[in-house]
């Protein structure tokens, strides 16, 4: 039986070898090679730097190891118990906490509307924007020790030698008072985060295209309809990375509150970080800051999950 001449291609196609000499099964298995020793490296890294500190870090919360001498014994959960029953370290992990979500949501409700405001046309703008992003610039315990000065109980004090000048009132203990003190801290940690959030919400309503807005002001839309209907909503992926950087950036904070009120008055701006620096490193017990170590990352950890969680429902939402 005689093969037609317009099958032959067809048939070497499908019996040949691919493109390149190689077949599709191989040219699949070597592409997936590849990108695995590209990642070999970064697995490498991870196992060094993450998952083998961490295994160290929980084992030696089991035992009682002070960092100097090579013995070490297990204790079980002594660590651990001694942790929930010390008032220092409950105290430190609310405030840790109570200034994460804080700041996370006034910087959020602060940064929204003034990216709103720098994203407008004015004169000297570019000014404005430089001058509201500069707290970004200078670290954390700069800052600290700068409002030290501006918040000081004394009445030599800045804010308490206007407010004395302008009303007359006896100094204001702000970092001295228990709640004065943690608002204080809340409320220098917005200030130096929100200009760096707003610019990062400036980046996103740039790209957002002005047709919306148009379309909007002529179908009759309000200022404040287009801020809710189109400017929000196009804001939910940028929403999503600040406040996850904001989480972080509170959930591990040292510096500020330490150069600020150094954990006071008592412990109630006391920090995770800082217990575990002065249990673990400064007291010599690196058993007991290794169980606040694990409680840490276990309380971190769920934290941002729910974060996460919460984001993306919005954003699918916002969609």
């Amino acid at each position: 039986m005689a093969i037609q001449t317009s099958e032959l291609p067809t048939r070497a196609r499908a019996a040949g070898p691919a493109p390149g000499g190689a077949r599709p099964g191989r040219r699949r298995l070597r592409e997936q090679l590849t990108t695995q020793a590209f990642l070999l490296p970064i697995a490498i890294v991870l196992v060094v730097l993450f998952l083998v500190p961490l295994a160290e870090s929980v084992y030696y919360s089991f035992t009682d190891y002070s960092g100097s001498s090579p013995t070490r014994h297990l204790v079980g959960l002594r660590n651990y118990r001694q942790i929930f029953t010390d008032p220092s370290v409950l105290t430190g992990l609310g405030f840790t906490l109570l200034y994460a979500v804080a700041t996370t949501l006034i910087v959020t409700v602060v940064a929204i509307p003034l990216a709103v405001i720098l994203n407008r046309r004015f004169p000297g703008r570019s000014l404005v924007r430089a001058a509201f992003f500069f707290p970004a610039v200078p670290s954390m315990a700069i800052l600290g020790l700068v409002w030290t000065f501006v918040l000081s109980p004394l009445s030599s004090g800045v804010i308490n030698s206007v407010v004395g000048g302008l009303f007359g009132v006896g100094p204001v203990p702000w970092l001295s008072d228990n709640t004065l003190a943690k608002v204080s801290v809340i409320g220098v940690g917005v200030w130096a985060q929100a200009g760096w959030h707003a610019v990062l919400y400036l980046a996103y309503l740039q790209s957002v295209p002005r047709d919306y807005y148009e379309a909007a002001t002529i179908d009759g839309a309000t200022p404040r309809q287009q801020f809710f209907r189109i400017t929000l909503p196009l804001l939910a992926p940028a929403m999503t990375v600040s406040q996850f950087l904001l989480l972080i950036n509170g959930l591990r904070v040292y510096d500020l509150p330490f150069t600020l009120t150094n954990g006071g008055p008592g412990y109630d701006t006391y920090t995770m970080t800082q217990i575990l620096v002065q249990r673990g490193i400064a007291e010599g017990n690196y058993g007991l800051g290794a169980a606040l170590g694990v409680i840490f990352l276990i309380a971190v950890a769920a934290v941002l999950s729910l974060q996460l969680s919460v984001t993306r429902r919005l954003e699918r939402r916002f969609r």
